[in-house]
């Protein structure tokens, strides 16, 4: 659950820094302040302007700068990578101390992820700590990028809070899901039904397609884990947008994000949106069977990371069981996210597929708000 997004070449600057306050969080207006080491702000507006010197971007921040300093931009880039102060002008000031601990939601060698209450807005969020490289240029990327979560409002996109940063890690603040990710969701309860499923294709689709659309981002890191599910029946993508500078700096990502790479991509191809599709049908799958699709039936015999990623690009890709347990439309659309990459579709593609049509038409709120929240009974 700790990475994902497009790194380079494949982002465009944000449109503006101007923004109203949908987190419903309580701010305060302050003067620009600059940020000591120990404490940092994430700066949300709403809705006046923000001055042309709020208004500039991290990245040309970077470029105007790091070329003027003896030390190749280390100093400019450790400075506002302390603060990772998002350049408009209400600040929502995150700090270490005003947060308390509920629960912790996960953790491996990459970060934790914990549920904390933010206690000067009495806001519960998810709070991820992800241990990241000391080098300037991941640095770099990684304020880059955190603009860019910044800016992103849809509601199938997890909400960002805002982030703080220690000398080896970032903390980012997130919306927090209370029915959890969809890995957990299936492992508890077994695969789910095609209803449910259908519902999840249309908010990823619709997710990936906004990323994509309205900010150049490619997910990179689509998978049961990244997909969220809450109380309301609201389904949503997390960890987009991160650098890859950041992914491959988790010491325990690699393994976990590979398996849903599309076979160009395991080969050293480009990451295209397409790469993304491919990720998704294996996670439809998975839903659908309760159990990765590429596993052996037989647990005696577990599969080596590289002897799977053998079969990922050279064995025909999966398909979902034959019978009359999943509609024709569906094995079709599965079929389709799994195509190889010059016949697969986008996910802008597919927002004319037969499978997704049925399921953005059906009148599903009531079932899918039924079925979260008897996850949490």
């Amino acid at each position: 659950m700790f990475a994902g997004g497009e790194t380079t070449g494949g982002i465009k600057a944000p449109k503006t820094l101007k923004r109203r306050n949908f987190k419903k969080l309580s701010l305060n207006p302050v003067s620009p302040t600059t940020a000591t080491n120990g404490t940092t702000m994430d700066r949300e507006s709403t809705g006046a302007s923000a001055s042309s010197t709020s208004n500039t971007s991290a990245s040309s921040t970077f470029n105007n700068n790091s070329s003027n300093n003896g030390d190749g931009g280390h100093s400019q880039i450790t400075s506002q990578f302390a603060s990772l102060e998002l350049g408009v002008e209400f600040k929502l000031d995150l700090r270490m101390e005003d947060f308390s601990t509920v629960s912790e939601l996960g953790s491996g060698n990459g970060g934790t992820v914990t549920k904390v209450m933010h206690v000067p807005t009495q806001k519960v969020m998810a709070k991820k700590v992800i241990y990241i490289e000391g080098k300037p240029s991941v640095r770099k990327q990684i304020v880059r990028e955190l603009h860019i979560m910044h800016e992103c409002d849809f509601p199938n996109i997890v909400s960002f809070y805002g982030a703080f940063a220690a000398e080896s890690s970032v903390t980012m603040c997130m919306e927090y899901m209370d029915c959890g990710s969809l890995d957990r969701i299936y492992k508890k309860y077994g695969p789910l039904p095609e209803s449910i499923i259908s519902q999840i294709s249309v908010a990823v689709v619709d997710g990936l397609t906004y990323l994509y659309n309205e900010h150049r981002i490619i997910h990179r890191d689509v998978k049961p884990s990244n997909v969220l599910v809450n109380s309301s029946g609201q389904i949503k993508l997390c960890d987009f947008g991160v650098s890859g500078e950041l992914i491959n700096s988790i010491a325990d990502t690699f393994v976990g994000t590979s398996t849903y790479m599309s076979p160009e991509r395991i080969q050293g191809g480009a990451y295209t949106v397409k790469s993304d599709v491919w990720s998704l049908g294996i996670t439809l799958l998975e839903l659908a069977i309760g159990r990765f699709p590429f596993e052996t039936h037989n647990s005696s015999l577990p599969v080596g990371i590289l002897d799977l990623l053998q079969r990922i690009v050279n064995e025909p890709p999966p398909r979902l069981p034959e019978g009359g347990q999943f509609s024709n439309l569906f094995r079709n659309f599965v079929d389709k996210c799994l195509y190889r990459e010059e016949d697969r579709p986008s996910p802008q593609d597919l927002l004319g597929d037969d499978f997704y049509l049925q399921a953005k038409q059906a009148n599903s709120a009531h079932e899918l708000k039924q079925w979260a929240q008897s996850l949490v009974q």
